[in-house]
């Protein structure tokens, strides 16, 4: 074979004789080849070394006089290289000789552009390198997989086809070549990565610096279209340090004269957002800009400024709330933090690199890899500063009663909670990391799912449309069931995938787990178990399958992890599988297709909708293309809707029901985006489409989350009187039992006249003394699992202090259970306003007060 090999050095004298002994005595390569070494200007006589060798064998030396640069050392020996195939590998005897010829050999025959000899594939690996040089290398790796598909796209041992090297950018610099090489093709070279074992250096000292380092973050900012450079970098800082003096005055003015702490961090952001602007605009980033005052570019720096700001009024929140660090010290971590998110919003979204171009399939990689990591820390910093919503407190009560299961839900979500808040204490972080950690299970199966059905562009947008869909944000903040239902459903949709498509028998095994675990979460998941029967009785090679004994292995693993939901029923006369079968159908009879559709549009987002429509007419028309891929698409996504449809015609649904069904679509509609040519312009049309419905979806997250955290000034708190600020309402309410315990000289009876709803919330945020509540069930209302916690007591002379969520709830009716007769002097109904600590008013307090409790005599 021919071909010429570059090895760049910097005193390397040490090395030099041991390598190209090796070298040439391999009989794999034969004699058609040349020894291309490039110095660096080595001071040890690496060069006499190498004069030495050139006596007898084809060796080559090139010195540099210019500044010592790995890129431009290979890019030197590729402009003096005879052959058309180019090998590099470095001299320090990290590269095993021994691979040259499996490295080599596909791009000499022409089936591969690039090959990459990889320490991270399966064979591979690296011998006796320190712990934090394996984090690093590892590190550098995972960042450079979101713009291309390598696995070890660090390596300097690999080889290509001396004509890319003329698509590098003529600036290019730094110790990482490789990246720009795989860059050039925009996606559409071949490439190939045979696996190597990696040594460390015996001899000499290795090159690496932190300059090193920074100068490869720099490089993969900018291939990924990024402007960003250690001068648009140091300039950038130092318009941000100004501007910190403007942001910092303006708030500690307006908190010193009594602003709220919204008010100010708001005020002062956007003064100094307003100075940082005009200065990057005119001197870091000059370069990118025009000159004068444009409106598309502004109204990005706006929306970039946006979400940094709610962003840092969450880490304000955190910091001040949950810390109790003063205000006029946390602005200072706050201002750091977002910080990044303006620099790189700045640098990707504002003044983004024009040339050379960066193709579209990157751009939304790099938009996915952003808008994943800060959903991620929206959730992060969100999940302990938020109050918990009704709906969590009444499942964190679950976790203090556990059981085998409950009565209107298995019991995962209970079983969740109460590890977070034995981990992380009662608290509502506790109660929530089980929810973080489900939406990044979910996350990652997901990924996993597309990659195998699609790509890993497809991949990265699904992830991205994940995050950005309400059921998909929301489940991986609010513990509910939901959360491990999402999780468990997209997990056992991979292991279908891999055992029905791929023909992986161990995969039954992740599906009988990934199963039962979904049973535990919810019910729902079993439209799945009925979607795979569906799947393989149409479907030739996987009907195979059901004269194997895996499948029913698989449904024996998910029976025996479903065992205490069976053990409970059997022990409570059946009535979780009668509530939930009764569900459906109790009521009424009532046509509600129409809301299931604004239901779907709700849990997609609009665009979503449209986009899933689009992604079903698209399986049907390259169906023969793919047959059984879009089958088991069309059948796992079609079987739950058809159900849900079903449904619809004659009763209304819970209007998150239909949330798990998309995930098995999502793939679908990420990879249309991706496309061209289908059905006239419509991907392009959906790209369009997606941009906005993007950006408005995680504003809207954010800002609905600084809103019910530290406010939007000028904004009222009128559409949360019933659902939250349960903190503040019960400490209202401990106080108004606490005149009645002063009154009377006894401990009053709390009762939230709800469902569940208010008695779990304030038993949540109740602080000792804890208060003795009790929902409905006092009066004779069903009350879920206060009806099994909380048995009817008997009559009691205690006083009774009944709570609301809204004035209605504390008049005496049939819905109410005539809850008068089964009280001793019942008084009037009261209200009071409930404050948040800077004064600012939350919602409004409903109560009624009774001398004691007659018991219930209803039959």
């Amino acid at each position: 074979m021919t071909f010429s090999l570059i090895i760049p050095t910097l005193n390397e004298a040490g090395n030099i004789d041991p390598l190209l002994s090796s070298i040439f005595s391999l009989d794999t390569l034969g004699n058609q080849f040349e020894v291309i070494i490039v110095d660096d200007g080595s001071a040890d006589g690496t060069p006499d070394k190498v004069r030495q060798w050139q006596k007898t064998h084809d060796v080559r030396l090139i010195e540099r006089r210019a500044q010592p640069d790995l890129t431009g050392s290979i890019l030197d020996g590729t402009a003096a290289a005879r052959y058309e195939v180019i090998a590099v590998m470095d001299a320090d005897l990290s590269h095993p000789p021994d691979r040259l010829a499996a490295l080599i050999q596909p791009v000499v025959d022409g089936t591969h552009d690039i090959t990459v000899g990889s320490r991270y594939i399966a064979g591979g690996n690296t011998i006796n390198w320190p712990f934090y040089r394996r984090w690093l290398s590892r590190a550098g790796g995972w960042l450079a997989r979101s713009i291309c598909d390598v696995n070890d796209a660090t390596s300097g041992f690999f080889a290509f086809r001396k004509e890319l090297i003329g698509n590098i950018t003529k600036n290019a610099r730094g110790y990482k070549i490789l990246l720009e090489l795989l860059m050039t093709g925009q996606g559409q070279l071949r490439i190939k990565e045979i696996p190597i074992s990696f040594r460390d250096r015996q001899h000499g000292n290795s090159k690496l610096s932190l300059t090193h380092h920074l100068a490869y973050l720099l490089q993969l900012i900018t291939l990924a279209g990024g402007t960003v450079s250690l001068h648009t970098a140091s300039r950038f800082a130092l318009v941000g340090f100004l501007g910190v003096f403007v942001d910092v005055f303006i708030f500690q003015w307006m908190t010193g004269h009594g602003a709220s702490l919204a008010s100010a961090h708001i005020s002062s952001f956007i003064t100094a957002a307003s100075f940082n602007y005009a200065l990057n605009s005119k001197w870091s980033f000059r370069l990118h800009h025009a000159g004068h005052l444009q409106w598309k570019q502004f109204a990005r720096f706006l929306t970039v400024g946006v979400f940094a700001m709610l962003l840092r009024g969450a880490i304000l929140a955190w910091l001040v709330h949950t810390w109790d660090m003063p205000a006029e010290w946390a602005i200072f971590p706050a201002i750091l933090t977002t910080a990044m998110v303006n620099y790189l919003g700045s640098a990707f979204y504002v003044f983004p690199r024009t040339e050379p171009p960066v193709s579209t399939d990157i751009r939304w990689r790099i938009a996915s890899v952003g808008v994943a990591c800060f959903v991620i820390l929206l959730r992060l910093v969100y999940m302990d500063v938020a109050q918990l919503i009704p709906d969590e407190a009444y499942y964190w009560q679950y976790a203090q009663h556990m059981a085998l299961s409950f009565f209107d839900h298995p019991p995962m979500v209970a079983w969740l909670i109460w590890l977070g808040t034995a981990l992380a204490g009662q608290n509502e972080f506790g109660v929530r990391i089980g929810a973080f950690l489900c939406g990044l299970i979910a996350m990652a199966y997901l990924f996993a799912l597309a990659c195998n059905l699609y790509d890993k562009s497809t991949a990265m947008r699904s992830v991205l449309l994940f995050v950005i869909m309400p059921f998909g944000f929301a489940t991986g903040l609010a513990m509910t069931p939901d959360a491990p239902l999402i999780a468990a459903w997209v997990a056992t949709l991979y292991y279908m995938e891999r055992a029905l498509l791929a023909n992986k028998s161990q995969a039954w095994l992740g599906i009988g787990i990934a199963f039962g675990l979904g049973i535990l979460s919810k019910y729902t998941l079993g439209l799945l178990g009925i979607a795979a029967l569906v799947y393989v009785i149409l479907d030739p090679v996987a009907r195979r399958w059901l004269l194997r004994p895996h499948p029913y292995l698989a449904v024996l693993v998910a029976l025996l992890l479903f065992s205490p939901v069976i053990i409970w029923n059997m022990e409570n006369n059946w009535a979780s599988f009668l509530f939930q079968t009764g569900r459906v159908g109790n009521t009424q009879h009532e046509f509600a297709t129409h809301q299931l559709l604004l239901q779907i549009a709700t849990v997609l987002t609009p665009v979503g909708l449209v986009a899933a429509v689009l992604a079903l007419r698209s399986i049907a028309l390259h169906y023969r293309e793919a047959p059984r891929k879009h089958l088991f698409i069309a059948v796992f996504t079609g079987v739950p809707l058809l159900v849900f449809l079903a449904i619809s015609t004659f009763d209304s649904l819970r209007f998150h029901w239909t949330s798990p069904l998309w995930l098995s679509l999502i793939p679908t509609m990420a990879w249309m985006i991706g496309q061209n040519g289908i059905s006239g312009n419509i991907p392009a049309q959906l790209r369009t489409a997606w941009r906005p419905m993007i950006t408005i979806s995680l504003l809207a997250y954010a800002f609905v989350l600084h809103y019910v955290t530290l406010g939007i000034p000028g904004l009222p708190y009128q559409f949360l009187s019933e659902h939250y600020f349960w903190k503040e309402t019960t400490a209202e309410v401990e106080k108004i039992a606490g005149e009645i315990r002063q009154t009377t000289g006894k401990e009053p009876i709390v009762v939230g006249m709800s469902k569940w709803s208010a008695a779990s919330a304030l038993a949540f945020y109740s602080k000792a003394p804890v208060l003795d509540i009790q929902s409905r069930n006092l009066f004779g209302q069903h009350a879920a699992m206060y009806s099994f916690w909380n048995p009817i007591p008997a009559p009691s002379d205690r006083p009774v202090l009944l709570i609301g969520m809204k004035q209605q709830a504390l008049e005496s009716s049939a819905a109410t259970g005539n809850f008068e007769d089964k009280l001793i002097n019942t008084g009037e109904i009261h209200s009071r306003p409930v404050y948040r600590q800077d004064g600012l008013l939350l919602r409004t307090l409903y109560y009624r007060t009774a001398e004691g409790y007659r018991g219930n005599t209803t039959p």
